[in-house]
């Protein structure tokens, strides 16, 4: 594999020879490498479920909602919802040829 090649709406996977990074499909920032978990690489923006907008559910108190953005164009790249302080939903991309 060379060049890009789509990951989902938001990510690509980027590289040649073994060395692949995931990047924002919007401006190419890359955000770590293949193998590894990006979302530490993205701006993490959390609000508490019942301040955004729309109907939440009434077991949504503590609930957080988590935006993963790209730190070079602000591009959304992800969302989940979890509890204070619990890890991130990681998803890892594995390279094989």
């Amino acid at each position: 594999m060379s060049g890009a090649q789509r990951m989902s709406v938001s990510l690509e996977l980027r590289g040649e020879s073994g060395h692949y990074r995931v990047c924002c499909r919007q401006c190419g920032y890359a955000l770590g490498p293949a193998g590894a978990p990006w979302k530490p690489g993205a701006v993490l923006l959390e609000t508490p479920l019942k301040q955004t907008p729309g109907t939440t559910y009434a077991t949504a108190h503590g609930v957080l909602f988590r935006r993963f953005c790209c730190p070079g164009c602000a591009a959304l790249l992800d969302t989940e919802t979890a509890l204070p302080g619990a890890p991130f939903l990681n998803d890892v991309v594995e390279v094989t040829t």
